[in-house]
């Protein structure tokens, strides 16, 4: 593995449950360096289960107690129960209660300004999309008008995925209903902007938590009814707004230590699957042996009339 410039910050992708990947790869990241996280990084962005893990490096969590965190937040908050067996009949799978109480006990209560006050000082970007004023909130602990809040509500917000969750003081949703599902843009952004670190003397690891595997064939569209869209329509929107962040840091942050790894899914894995942690586990080792082995995404590799897709 490359060695790390004298700036080093993490930026990590929504997927829900699938955020167990990405708590196994930083578990060995840790090891291999000997360092903790809160060490390694000092501004984290993180979307949806990437607030989680990008919040609980700010407090100082080790990634072996984010695993934990994991395996145990994993059966509470996506139980199921009589709302999960009549949605869509309900408004929502699964109360956000749960969520909330468990980040509290593992944040220690820590309100957001906490983590800009604190020695070392700990940036955090965490997104969420308000209703209420139809944008993308950036969530930061210098900010004054979020100082005050507690690091688990912002968390929270940003994990609240519509249906899945409840609003969140009913106007905040899942930061990535925008396009922000992978936040390295924001954390590249924040970096160069607002902390006015040297990108050459900056490294930003951007991790992702899986793709699904494609499923649909050649011939098969011709088929769809209407219903049938919705589904490859917002994977469609998410995988291309996800790439797009990439090309973004690249282009506009050459001189960013810039590396993207993400990985492909062998099998279907759903966000609130809480059974396959074990499998997650695993993911979890071969995203390390990217990360080790300096294979980024091929994305970041791609250049103009390689690829069809490229304009």
């Amino acid at each position: 593995m490359k060695p790390f410039r004298k700036h080093v910050a993490i930026a990590i992708d929504g997927g829900g449950i699938l955020g167990t990947i990405v708590c196994r790869a930083l578990a060995h990241l840790e090891e291999h360096m000997g360092q903790p996280s809160a060490e390694l990084f000092r501004v984290a962005a993180g979307t949806s289960t990437g607030s989680i893990i990008s919040g609980g490096i700010a407090c100082g969590l080790t990634a072996a107690r984010l695993t934990e965190l994991y395996a145990s937040l994993g059966p509470v908050v996506f139980r199921k129960s009589l709302r999960t067996f009549f949605w869509p009949l309900t408004r929502y799978m699964y109360p956000i209660e749960p969520l909330r109480q468990m980040l509290d006990t593992y944040y220690g209560g820590a309100k957001l300004g906490d983590l800009w006050e604190r020695t070392p000082r700990h940036d955090v970007v965490i997104s969420a999309f308000d209703l209420t004023t139809n944008h993308t909130c950036f969530i930061k602990p210098w900010k004054p008008q979020y100082a005050d809040w507690p690091l688990s509500t912002a968390v929270a917000a940003s994990c609240s995925v519509p249906t899945f969750f409840p609003p969140i003081d009913g106007q905040y949703v899942d930061g990535g209903v925008g396009s922000y599902s992978n936040p390295c843009y924001l954390a590249a952004y924040e970096i160069s902007f607002y902390l006015s670190w040297d990108p050459r003397e900056t490294t930003l690891i951007s991790l992702g938590t899986g793709r699904n595997p494609h499923t649909i064939k050649k011939g098969d569209a011709d088929r769809y009814r209407a219903w049938h869209w919705i589904g490859p329509i917002l994977t469609a929107f998410q995988q291309s707004a996800d790439d797009q962040q990439v090309h973004l840091v690249d282009t506009f942050f050459k001189d960013l230590d810039f590396r993207r790894f993400q990985l492909d899914l062998r099998e279907p894995h759903v966000m609130d699957d809480a059974s396959c942690i074990p499998q997650l586990l695993a993911y979890g080792d071969e995203l390390w042996n990217k990360m080790l082995n300096d294979e980024v995404d091929p994305i970041l590799e791609m250049k103009a009339g390689q690829v069809d897709a490229q304009p």
